[in-house]
């Protein structure tokens, strides 16, 4: 099947989306089918949204899914999906870990647009692989790291990327979070279930889960990659085989250096991503929970908030700006961006023109390789009891 058999009209329409996992009980599932729909770029129209036959049906129906678009399995969904005349133009993969590949490689193989959740892979072996396949099928392979695509991570990326800051030397980023901070996985919590199962979540815990969304930022913002990092990982509650905390050291291409923390069990905290980035000229703060303001602190000078609309903003922050100045924009904001700038890709692909470049910002598969890199070297570094490791 050829890229544009997937379609029989322009992107003059909604995009056909199809998802994999997010029926009942998963969190994520919503958010995506939110996100997809803030722009109204896409129409769910077929789903295999459960492991569980009996659920993925029920969970198709609670959406107004068509039941003969109503899958118990994600092969046949693809193997089906790819034969209609109406296919499905991408996917959304949002299930646990372990399902990523298998999923997007069914999907890949069928023809179909993949937008994937994160941690792309559970394996190093199984993430080079999906970039080959990915490159082989000239099909677009969107990954939802979505902090990427706050307004203000992307002026702070566009001011680093013109030398504002000046060669960078720090690069700070942390995630602490506290919901694991006893073992709710033994109270029947879905979500920390998965989680903290090397079977279904991979090799990294907090490392996983968090910790790869700060890694991306990291190499997003700054755009400098990870050459070594020392990792020290840890499970403080008993039990557990994967790290709920890890504190890491890393060395970037170019002399830059920087420390990431991630955590679980942080009481107090929420989702308090947060990244500060200082080189020759100034330095650049942003947090994800005041998501709509940037601090950047030019050397010798007087410290500059930027908001998301107002004075100092640039092209790059208002290219992922829906609302008016002085209202609140963030999370589901952020997901909806990465939606929208797959859905500019695909249909690109549709009507066979060149995508806005501003689209191109969207993390990739090669994003995913190097998340998964990062969570295998730093489980490498912590058994080595934090001995610096290649990426």
């Amino acid at each position: 099947m050829t890229i544009e058999a997937s379609s029989t009209a322009t992107a003059r329409r909604r995009l056909r989306l199809g998802m994999v996992g997010g029926g009942r009980g998963a969190f994520i599932g919503a958010v995506h089918r939110i996100a997809a729909r803030l722009d109204d770029r896409y129409e769910l129209v077929a789903g295999a949204l459960s492991s569980d036959p009996e659920r993925a049906l029920a969970s198709a129906d609670d959406l107004l899914i068509a039941p003969d678009r109503a899958y118990a399995d994600f092969a046949d969904m693809a193997r089906m999906e790819a034969a209609r005349p109406d296919c499905i133009d991408v996917v959304a993969i949002v299930t646990p870990n372990h399902l990523h590949f298998p999923a997007a490689r069914a999907f890949l193989a069928a023809g179909i647009h993949v937008i994937c959740d994160k941690p792309m892979t559970r394996t190093v072996a199984e993430a080079e692989a999906l970039a080959d396949l990915v490159e082989k099928s000239g099909l677009v392979f969107v990954l939802t790291h979505n902090y990427t695509a706050y307004p203000m991570v992307r002026q702070a990326k566009s001011m680093v990327a013109d030398g504002v800051l000046g060669k960078l030397r720090l690069v700070q980023v942390e995630y602490p979070q506290d919901w694991l901070t006893t073992a709710v996985e033994a109270t029947g919590s879905k979500q920390a279930e998965w989680r903290v199962d090397p079977a279904r979540s991979g090799a990294g815990g907090s490392l996983g889960d968090i910790g790869s969304h700060a890694f991306n930022l990291a190499e997003y913002i700054s755009g400098l990659k990870v050459e070594t990092l020392a990792a020290d990982l840890e499970c403080f509650v008993p039990g557990r085989t994967l790290d709920d905390n890890a504190n890491i050291l890393m060395r970037f291409a170019g002399g830059a250096k920087g420390m990431l923390w991630c955590s679980q069990v942080a009481p107090g905290n929420a989702n308090a991503l947060k990244i500060r980035l200082y080189g020759e000229k100034g330095g650049l703060e942003w947090q994800q929970e005041s998501p709509n303001t940037l601090l950047h602190t030019p050397f010798g000078e007087p410290p500059r908030l930027i908001t998301r609309s107002g004075p100092g903003a640039n092209a790059a922050a208002a290219h992922a700006t829906r609302v008016p100045s002085g209202h609140p924009e963030g999370y589901l904001e952020g997901f909806a961006q990465v939606y929208a700038d797959a859905a500019e890709l695909i249909s690109a692909r549709l009507d066979k023109r060149a995508p806005d470049p501003a689209a191109l910002g969207v993390p990739t598969v090669h994003d995913g390789v190097r998340g998964v890199r990062f969570i295998d070297a730093a489980v490498r570094s912590g058994r080595a009891n934090a001995g610096w490791t290649i990426v």
